[in-house]
């Protein structure tokens, strides 16, 4: 009696503790259970300790609410001008209604990856292999609105898509490297040409400055030196002045002239002028005896100036010889610079 009253007491309390464990549910932090009661929709039970009824409540496996993350292999896709890419997905997504996950679909996983595999496939199709890899955030944007706008209804919201490779056929790839290569030639190309022309700019630039500068100190010099012939003439003719000669000294300083006159190269005709009489004239009376020692007169008491001296015969005779001598002197100065010029060409 007292055994069979044990094994009684030991089996209740067995079940006691059985439906203890089956009525209290423990739910981890961002999980979420669904709880179907006689096999119908009861409720969804939140992080912490819930009490359900054994045998009546059943709760159905955890749903995890974190944003998950899903790669899909490559996918073959045709674009707009006939040509296979092969496209890798990522999808971010969560669960955001525990019960319309549990109901609403069966498996929203792979539903995600067929409606990945559609969508991706009918905006590609619109599009060409240039635009297909240039606008990847336009497919981004078009398959996260369709892929959101579809997976509502089933409690996941699609937070991103990101297309994680877009591989067009090898001979494609082969093409636009050498178009790419082709492209960075022809840009190397044109910054060598702009790079040349830049430097001829700045070459020429600096030959025209430095020919005007060169021009400018040739001007200057040249006024310089005009300038200081100018002053040296100046200065010439001021001591001539300020030396008051007389024609004597004149007509010596021109016969003494001539052959100088005659002596550049550029000098092959040259003209005596008619003066060269008179200064021979001059220079001839200045050899007259006693014409230079000759004492002047004294001044009458009148103030009237005095008579010129007259010469005598003896005198005019030697004043002639003097100048003859004197011109067949200059004569055969000129003769002589006259054979020295180029081409040998004899003074009018």
């Amino acid at each position: 009696m007292d055994a069979a009253v044990l094994i009684v007491v030991a089996v209740i309390i067995l079940v006691v503790l059985f439906v203890l464990v089956r009525s209290v549910r423990i739910i981890p932090q961002a999980r979420a259970a669904v709880v179907e009661r006689l096999g119908r929709y009861s409720r969804t039970l939140t992080p912490g300790l819930t009490v359900v009824v054994p045998f009546i409540d059943k709760v159905r496996p955890l749903i995890d609410l974190r944003e998950q993350v899903v790669s899909f292999p490559p996918q073959p896709v045709i674009t707009e001008d006939n040509l296979v890419v092969s496209i890798d997905t990522v999808i971010y997504f969560q669960v955001t209604d525990p019960r319309a996950a549990t109901y609403e679909i069966a498996n929203y996983i792979q539903a995600i990856e067929q409606l990945t595999v559609t969508t991706l496939r009918n905006v590609i199709g619109g599009l060409n292999l240039e635009e297909t890899l240039t606008s990847r955030d336009q497919i981004n944007g078009q398959l996260r609105g369709v892929l959101d706008e579809a997976t509502g209804k089933w409690g996941i919201r699609v937070n991103r898509v990101e297309l994680k490779a877009i591989d067009p056929p090898h001979s494609i790839q082969d093409s636009m490297e050498k178009q790419m290569r082709a492209e960075r030639d022809r840009r190397a190309a044109i910054l060598t040409a702009e790079g040349t022309k830049q430097s001829q700019i700045l070459t020429a630039e600096g030959e025209k400055q430095s020919a005007i500068l060169r021009a400018q100190g040739d001007r200057e010099a040249r006024v310089l030196q005009a300038e200081g012939q100018a002053r040296a003439i100046e200065t010439v003719f001021a001591a001539i002045h300020a030396g008051n000669p007389d024609e004597k000294l004149l007509s010596y300083q021109y016969l003494q002239m001539l052959p100088q006159i005659a002596q550049g190269s550029a000098n092959k005709v040259w003209i005596v002028p008619a003066e060269l009489n008179k200064a021979l004239e001059g220079f001839g009376k200045a050899f007259v005896p006693g014409a230079t020692t000759a004492a002047a007169p004294a001044p009458s008491g009148n103030g009237s100036k005095p008579a010129p001296p007259i010469a005598t015969p003896e005198q005019t005779a030697a004043a002639e010889a003097a100048a003859e001598a004197a011109a067949r002197e200059a004569q055969r100065a000129v003769e002589d610079a006259a054979s020295s010029t180029p081409g040998g060409e004899r003074p009018l």
